[in-house]
Formats: C-alpha cells, sequence, structure tokens
C-alpha cells in the first residue's frame, strides 16, 4: 500500500492553491524555464496519493520554482543510489541502486565555472528611497537551486518581512536574471510589488555574486543599485532551511 505524500499536500496548501491551480503554476514554471510541462490536476493528484513516487526530471524543476523548495523536501522518493525508469505517468518507478534521484542535473551549454552554486546565500541590496530621501539595504537568507546553467532563488519566509525571487542564468563567471520583490502589507510600501533585472559577476571562489539591479520607480523612472550575494551554506536540508529561517538584518526600510 503506498503511502500519501503529505509534504506536497501541506506545501500546495500552504500556498492556498487548489490541485489545479497547482498544476497550472507547474506549467507557466515550465514556460518560463524553457521547459514546458504537461502539469495536470490528476498527476498532482497521482504525487499526492503516492501514486508516483517521484516526479520525472522535467517536473522536478517546476515544482522547485513553484514552491521555492529542494525536491528532497517536497515529500518524494529521493533516495541516493537509486536508479529510476519513467512509469508512462508523470513519474518514475525505483529499481536497482544505481543513480540519485535529487534535483537531476542536465548538460548545459555552459556550465559554472565555480560549480554548483545551490545552497544558502545572504542576499543584500541597496536603493534610494525618493520618498524619505535616503538610502536603505534590503537583506534576506535565500535558498539557491540549480538545474544545469539556471538559478532558481527564494528567499526564507522568516528573514525578511517582503518576500524575494529570482530567476537567473549562469554563463561562465557572469550571472543574469530577473528579480521580484512583494513588499510587506504593513511596510512602508504598503505591499506592493517591484520587480526588474540584474547582472552579477561571480568571484573566482564561487563564495560571492556583485553587480546591479535595475527597475522601476514608483513615477515610472528607472532605478539601479548594487546587489551581492553571499554564500552562507551548501546545505539546503530542512535542519539548515530552519536554522536559516530568521531575520537577516535589522533593516529601517520597512519593505
Amino acid at each position: 500500500m503506498t503511502a500519501p505524500n503529505v509534504a506536497l499536500r501541506a506545501v500546495r496548501a500552504g500556498m492556498r492553491m487548489s490541485q489545479d491551480d497547482f498544476a497550472r503554476a507547474l506549467q507557466a514554471a515550465g514556460h518560463r524555464v524553457g521547459a514546458p510541462n504537461d502539469a495536470n490536476k490528476r498527476l498532482v493528484q497521482r504525487w499526492e496519493s503516492g501514486a508516483i513516487a517521484a516526479p520525472r526530471p522535467i517536473y522536478v524543476r517546476a515544482l522547485e520554482v513553484v514552491t521555492g523548495l529542494p525536491i528532497e523536501l517536497l515529500g518524494f522518493a529521493s533516495v541516493p543510489g537509486s536508479q529510476v525508469s519513467e512509469d508512462g505517468n508523470g513519474g518514475h518507478d525505483l529499481t536497482s541502486p544505481a543513480s540519485s534521484l535529487a534535483t537531476p542535473v542536465p548538460a548545459a551549454r555552459s556550465a559554472a565555472a565555480h560549480g554548483s552554486f545551490a545552497g544558502v546565500w545572504l542576499s543584500r541590496y541597496q536603493y534610494h528611497s525618493s520618498g524619505r530621501g535616503q538610502a536603505y539595504t534590503g537583506q534576506h537568507f535565500v535558498v539557491v537551486l540549480q538545474h544545469g546553467d539556471r538559478l532558481t532563488v527564494r528567499s526564507l519566509p522568516g528573514s525578511a518581512a517582503s518576500s524575494l525571487s529570482l530567476d537567473l542564468s549562469v554563463d561562465g563567471s557572469v550571472v543574469t536574471g530577473t528579480w521580484v520583490e512583494q513588499t510587506d502589507p504593513a511596510g512602508y510600501y504598503r505591499g506592493a510589488r517591484y520587480h526588474g533585472a540584474i547582472q552579477l559577476l561571480a568571484e573566482p571562489t564561487g563564495r560571492r555574486m556583485a553587480g546591479k539591479w535595475v527597475g522601476f520607480g514608483k513615477d515610472m523612472d528607472i532605478n539601479t543599485g548594487p546587489w551581492e550575494l553571499i554564500f552562507q551554506d551548501a546545505s539546503t536540508s530542512k535542519a539548515t532551511l530552519d536554522r536559516y529561517n530568521t531575520p537577516a538584518a535589522d533593516s529601517p526600510s520597512g519593505v
């Protein structure tokens, strides 16, 4: 008798999504990262019921993008040293030991020169508030997940009052992509949503990325400022994420 995937069900419910909503979000995520998928309500039901023990690689990336969590924390069978075969229904069947199910990494056109960027990082950016006439710093602890040359970055909810996400691509030491921040509903910006572009350079150590962000101001002017990501921990285990799910800093910005 198969055991239901209560972890995935709890994450979906916590996002206040129906199974249909979740499937549509997975499809949208697939299109955004250039790997379209056919997620539907029936597939989500099979995952949550335990009928499918592990998702196909094309869904792993989408699941991590939508939830902001590593696949290991979504309740799927992810046993190092296990080999999988497609079951024809959007999943895999476990077979003999040979390879890992955890976050398969496809071949990339230009792999990161510094190895994997996966783990917990401190995100820190600076911006000028025209309404308050001074500069501020926004800080978050973020989880970085990597698939080939693509990075998915999501802030830990307890690290700041706002939520932050970045979708990046790596070309050698150049890291380029987009960012979105949902500000604190009770803060200065009253829950406003800001977004823009970002370009970073990864240092040779692979422990820091630094560069600039570009975005729109409240008067639709173009603003820019420094942004850096500082490596903290290579683990994305639940224990590690719990440890970093605390305020990154006392920020006066109110974001």
